[in-house]
Order: C-alpha cells, then sequence, then structure tokens
C-alpha cells in the first residue's frame, strides 16, 4: 500500500515535471522520476508474480509481467510499458479495452442489480436473448433449417438458454442432444430394424461425433469433444460413445455418423492452430446425414461468432441447407465479463423441460446488460 502511494504521488510529480521546459535540472528530475517509478512498479510487480506462484493453482505459463489497464487495441502493465494487445483476450475484447459504453452498462447495471438468480426474471436476459434471435433471422433470411426453421403457432423458431463461458455452452448442447437422442430413439422413426433396437433400449442413441483440429472446452463432456491429446490424456477415460471424425473429409461422415448418434459438433471455422474454413459440401454433408439419422447438429461458433468473419456468425457464410439445429456462443457476448449462451431450434427448446437443466450465475442481469451493448455495437 505504501508502494502505491509513492507510486500515485510520483506520477502526479511526473505529469508536472513533464509540463515545464526541459532544462538540466527538470530533466535530471525527470529521469530519477522515471528510474524510481520504474523500481517501484517493478516491485510491486515482483510481488503480484510471487502471490500469484504461492497462492494460485498455476495452470499457464505466464511471463512476469502484470497488466493493469487497457484502452482500445492497447495494454499497459504496472511498469508503465504499452503493448498492443494481439490476442483481445482470446477472441474476447470485441468492443477493444475501457470501451466508454461498455463501461457505461457496467457502472448503472452494478449500482442497480447484479444477480437474482433464475428463479425470479430479470429485465436483461429476455431482452439479450431476443436480439440474438432477431439479429440472427434477419442476417440470414434465406434461412430454412435448423434454428430457422418455421413453426407453428407463431412461435420463435429459435431460444436461448445463457451459461456463464463457452465450455458450459457445449455441455449444455450435449446435454441437450442426449435427451432429444432418446425421443428420436423411442419415437421409432429410423426404419423398422433400427427403431426396434433403440426403441429397446433408447440410451442406445447417445453417440456424438466431433472433429480432428477442434477445440470446444476444458470441462469433461467439452474436453471428450475436443480431440488433442495433450489436453485430454491426463484425464482419460473420458465420456464413453464419442468418436472423432477427420475435419472436411465427407468420406467418413457416413461411417462415423449413424441410428445411434445424437448429437454432432464442429466449428464451421476453426481457430486451434491456425485458421481452417470448412468446405460447403463437408457442412452440407453433415446437415443431410445428421437429418437422415435423426441426430442434432451443433455449431461451436465460441471463437468464430459475432462478427469476427463478417457475418454475425460463421455458418452464415455457407449456403441455407448447412444450418445448425444449436448454436453455442461465449467469448466476446459481453466483451470480457463472462457469459455463454445455446441457441437451440424450437424442435430442441420444446423437449427440454423445467427443471432439465440450470445456472446459478448465467443470464445475470450485469453480464446480460453488457451483452446487449455488444449486439447493438457489432
Amino acid at each position: 500500500m505504501v508502494l502505491q502511494h509513492r507510486y500515485a504521488r510520483l506520477l502526479v510529480a511526473g505529469r508536472r515535471l513533464s509540463a515545464w521546459q526541459h532544462g538540466s535540472r527538470s530533466t535530471s528530475l525527470l529521469r530519477s522520476y522515471h528510474a524510481t517509478s520504474a523500481r517501484l512498479g517493478t516491485a510491486a510487480s515482483n510481488q503480484t508474480v510471487a502471490n500469484a506462484e504461492k497462492y494460485t493453482l498455476n495452470t499457464y505459463a505466464r511471463p512476469s509481467l502484470v497488466l493493469s489497464h487497457g484502452k482500445g487495441s492497447y495494454l499497459y502493465d504496472t511498469d508503465g510499458k504499452e503493448y498492443l494487445d494481439f490476442t483481445a483476450g482470446i477472441s474476447v475484447v470485441a468492443l477493444g479495452h475501457s470501451h466508454p459504453a461498455v463501461t457505461a452498462a457496467v457502472t448503472e447495471q452494478a449500482s442497480q442489480l447484479i444477480h437474482c438468480s433464475n428463479l425470479y426474471h430479470n429485465q436483461w436476459a429476455p431482452r439479450l436473448a431476443s436480439e440474438i434471435v432477431e439479429a440472427t433471422i434477419a442476417a440470414y433470411p434465406q434461412g430454412m433449417q435448423g434454428i430457422y426453421a418455421a413453426t407453428a403457432s407463431g412461435r420463435s423458431p429459435a431460444r436461448v438458454f445463457f451459461s456463464n463461458s463457452g465450455t458450459e455452452a457445449n455441455e449444455g448442447a450435449l446435454k441437450f442432444a442426449r435427451k432429444y437422442g432418446k425421443l428420436v430413439a423411442e419415437s421409432g422413426v429410423l426404419g423398422k430394424g433400427t427403431s426396434e433396437a433403440l426403441r429397446g433400449d433408447p440410451n442406445l442413441k447417445c453417440g456424438i461425433v466431433s472433429f480432428t483440429g477442434g477445440f470446444h472446452g476444458r470441462s469433461m463432456g467439452a474436453l471428450s469433444v475436443t480431440a488433442n491429446p495433450k489436453y485430454q490424456k491426463p484425464f482419460t477415460p473420458l465420456i464413453p460413445g464419442v468418436q472423432t471424425a477427420k475435419y472436411n473429409d465427407t468420406g467418413e461422415i457416413g461411417a462415423f455418423i449413424d441410428e445411434r448418434t445424437c448429437a454432432v459438433i464442429v466449428e464451421p471455422i476453426q481457430g486451434e492452430g491456425g485458421i481452417h474454413a470448412a468446405q460447403v459440401e463437408f457442412l452440407r454433408a453433415l446437415r443431410r446425414r445428421c437429418d437422415q439419422v435423426g441426430a442434432l447438429l451443433i455449431y461451436d461458433e465460441i471463437q468464430c461468432g459475432l462478427g469476427r468473419s463478417g457475418k454475425l456468425w460463421a455458418h452464415q457464410l455457407y449456403p441455407e441447407d448447412c444450418s445448425p439445429d444449436m448454436l453455442t456462443m461465449a467469448k466476446p457476448l459481453a466483451n470480457g465479463i463472462p457469459i455463454g449462451a445455446i441457441l437451440v431450434s424450437d424442435k430442441v427448446a420444446e423437449e427440454i423441460k423445467i427443471g432439465e437443466h440450470g445456472t446459478t450465475f448465467g443470464g445475470n442481469p450485469l453480464a446480460c446488460r453488457v451483452g446487449c451493448t455488444v449486439m447493438e455495437h457489432i
């Protein structure tokens, strides 16, 4: 605390000194100020790093610098050094650091209501959900399948479930697909032989297919569909029923996706270890095969969605017969305030009942209000 107060006084003194005309005395004082402030800043940074090593569970290989604030595309450390932020918090800070509209939304909402639990309505979660759904439909008027499919009785073609992160959104989507798969199995719509077998044990329709090069998160279900030994090996065995097919290989689709598959999860544009876009025929074949076997097609747009591709969603760069049944999002949705969401088609939403899924913090007023601000700008 003493160091912080001394550092603050030096910053004020530095501003005053910099206003002087440069004489030998002022130049000497400026040099002394910069040397002292750097020394104090380094001391504070060293203590922060030492505390991190001593008290936090370290799962990241971090450099020793300590970031203190940001503005636009730039970050600043406690020693006053400026950095151009190429990572944007790993694809999170879409509007830049300290964006005035985000700051205003956080400040005002924090003074009103941060959290009230999902036992009650708050004004911002439904508003953000409506903005996501309406913006998605407006950006892709040719959509006719999945989340765009027309519904009876004037219902929305898609609905939103809010979570706290991307991995939670993917977990929820996989969970919804498991239930939907059971319902398909019980309905007997997949042909006589298959239907009889699955009706006898609906749990058999539980298979999930993901793809090489993908990244879907670190929690157990999301990790199970992230086909990278670096992430998976320390935590095996993972959840059963997951198969990994080759990304952009249409020849493998029929072998991997069958009547026991309940979900296929894929990124339209992969961002792990490079940028790899799905081929049109690959996504089209996935959509067609999912329809044939009664499986749900999930697009993970946590990193490639929300304007990053030039469209609101990356899949909107593709033809309408490539549309998903569910779409997951997170990262830039609230510009750094933790949030995630699942956009689900009407046919899925109708099957998820009260009490079958939940979240403590998902859909809280603070995150959703900031999400509305981000949607307005994007």
